[in-house]
C-alpha cells in the first residue's frame, strides 16, 4: 500500500516534465505541483468556513482563487509546461489572494496567517528567489502596517481564529518540510549519480594511465617525465601476423587479438607490472616504473614465461600462434608528454634495444640482452645464442630463456583444456 500511494505522487509531480529538461528544473516543476494542490484545498477550506461564518468578502475570494490556482496547474501539465509562466502566475495569484483576505478581514490578527503560505514561492523562486524575498517581505509589511479596512473584531469567534492560525502555521510548515525533503531526495539522488560517474570515469583514466601519474596530472596537469636507474622493458609481437590477418575478417582479428591480449592484461595485474600500449599486433609492457622494484627483471621474465606457455597451450579463432618476445634491462625515462589523448610512455636505449631483442628473435622464443642475463640467470635457465648482429646497435650478445630453475615452474605450465583465467594476486608496490 506505502510503495502504491508512493509511486503515485511519484508519477503526479513528474506530469509537468519534458524530456529536455535539467534536473533543476525538474524539481521546480514537482514544488509546484506539490504546493500548488495545497493551496486549493486550503483557500476552499478557509472559504468555506469564512462563508459559514458569514464573511461573504473572505469566502468568495478564497474559493475563487482556489478556482484560479487550480487552472493555472491545468493549463500548465496539459498545454505550456513552462514552468516560469506557471511558478509566476502561481505566486502572483497567491500574493493577490492572501493580500485581499487579510484587507477584508480587516487586521494581521484576524487573518489566521494565511499569509504563511506565500514563503513557498520564496523557496521555489530558483535564481530569482531573492527577488521574491524581497517581494514577501514588501507584502508583509505592507499587511501589518498597512489597514486601509480595519476591523476590531469579525464574525468568526476567536477559538475558530485560534484553529485557523494553528491549521496555517501547520500546513505551512508541513509544505515546506515536504519541499524540503523532495529536494533533499532528488540531491542525493544526483550525487549519487554524480558520484558513480566519477568511479567510472576515476576507472577509465586508470586503464590509461598508472595511478601515480594520474593523480599527478588530475591535481596538477603538467608534462611529467622521471628518470629510472633500473627497468626492464618486454615487446611480444605476433610471428606471420600479415598473411594471418589477411585471411580473417576485421571483426575475427580485433577478438583475436583482444582476447590474447586481456590474457595479458591478467598477468600484468599479476605481477604488479605496467602495460604500456599495444601497437597493432606488438605488446608492450615494463617493470620497474613507475614505482622501482628491485626484482623488475624476474618478474617480467616470469610473465613472458607464462604468455609463452598460455599462447603455446591453446588455438585462437582456430589459428596457433607464436610469439616472438625480447627483453632488455637498463635505465629509461618514463612519463607523460603532450596536451590530448595523454598516455605514459617510456623513452632511452633500453626500450629501443628492447624492440631490437623482439624484432631479432625467433619464433616462440623469449630473447634478453646481457644486462637482463645478469639480472636473472640465477633464476631462470638461460640458453647463450651467441652473437647477433643488431640494427644500429652491432653485435651483441643475447639469450633465449627457456624455463625458471625453481618449483615455480609448476605455475607456468597451462593445460591444454582450460580457458587459461589466472587469479590476480595481490599488485606488487
Amino acid at each position: 500500500m506505502a510503495s502504491a500511494i508512493t509511486s503515485f505522487i511519484r508519477r503526479y509531480l513528474s506530469l509537468g516534465a519534458s524530456p529536455g529538461d535539467s534536473q533543476g528544473v525538474r524539481v521546480g516543476k514537482a514544488q509546484l505541483l506539490e504546493h500548488g494542490p495545497i493551496i486549493v484545498v486550503v483557500s476552499l477550506a478557509m472559504g468555506s468556513i469564512y462563508l459559514s461564518y458569514q464573511e461573504l468578502g473572505v469566502g468568495f475570494i478564497a474559493i475563487g482563487g482556489a478556482l484560479l490556482v487550480a487552472v493555472n496547474l491545468v493549463l500548465f501539465v496539459l498545454v505550456h509546461r513552462n514552468l516560469i509562466l506557471a511558478f509566476t502566475i502561481h505566486s502572483v495569484l497567491g500574493f493577490l489572494i492572501t493580500l485581499m483576505g487579510v484587507f477584508a478581514l480587516g487586521s494581521f490578527a484576524n487573518s489566521s496567517g494565511i499569509f504563511l503560505h506565500m514563503f513557498a514561492a520564496v523557496l521555489m523562486g530558483g535564481r530569482h528567489s531573492r527577488r521574491w524575498l524581497l517581494i514577501f517581505l514588501l507584502y508583509l509589511a505592507v499587511i501589518i502596517f498597512v489597514q486601509p479596512f480595519p476591523r476590531d473584531s469579525i464574525n468568526v469567534p476567536a477559538s475558530i481564529v485560534s484553529l485557523l492560525w494553528l491549521f496555517n502555521l501547520s500546513a505551512s510548515f508541513t509544505a515546506l518540510w515536504v519541499m524540503y525533503r523532495y529536494t533533499v531526495a532528488q540531491r542525493n539522488s544526483a550525487y549519487r549519480l554524480l558520484r558513480g560517474e566519477q568511479e567510472r570515469a576515476e576507472n577509465l583514466l586508470l586503464n590509461i594511465l598508472p595511478r601515480d601519474i594520474a593523480a599527478i596530472l588530475k591535481n596538477e596537469p603538467h608534462t611529467i617525465a622521471k628518470h629510472f636507474d633500473g627497468a626492464t622493458v618486454l615487446f611480444a609481437d605476433v610471428v606471420n601476423f600479415t598473411p594471418m590477418s589477411a585471411q580473417m575478417t576485421p571483426d575475427e582479428l580485433v577478438e583475436l587479438l583482444n582476447e590474447v591480449f586481456s590474457q595479458f592484461d591478467i598477468l600484468v595485474e599479476k605481477y604488479g607490472l605496467e602495460k604500456i600500449k599495444t601497437i597493432g599486433d606488438c605488446y608492450m609492457v615494463a617493470a620497474g616504473v613507475p614505482r622501482p622494484r628491485p626484482d623488475h627483471a624476474q618478474a617480467l621474465t616470469r610473465m613472458a614465461l607464462e604468455m609463452q606457455a598460455y599462447v603455446a597451450a591453446r588455438e585462437f579463432h582456430g589459428h596457433k600462434l607464436s610469439f616472438r618476445m625480447g627483453l632488455n634491462s637498463g635505465p629509461v625515462v618514463a612519463g607523460v608528454i603532450g596536451r590530448k589523448k595523454f598516455s605514459y610512455d617510456l623513452w632511452g636505449d633500453a626500450v629501443n634495444t628492447a624492440s631490437r631483442m623482439e624484432s631479432h628473435g625467433e619464433a616462440g622464443t623469449i630473447q634478453i640482452t646481457r644486462p637482463t642475463y645478469e639480472l636473472v640467470k640465477d633464476e631462470f635457465v638461460c640458453e647463450p645464442r651467441g652473437a647477433v648482429d643488431v640494427k644500429g646497435k652491432g653485435e651483441m650478445e643475447v639469450w633465449h630463456v627457456t624455463g625458471a630453475r625453481s618449483s615455480c615452474v609448476a605455475d607456468l605450465i597451462y593445460p591444454a583444456n582450460t580457458a587459461g583465467a589466472i587469479p590476480p594476486r595481490e599488485r606488487a608496490n
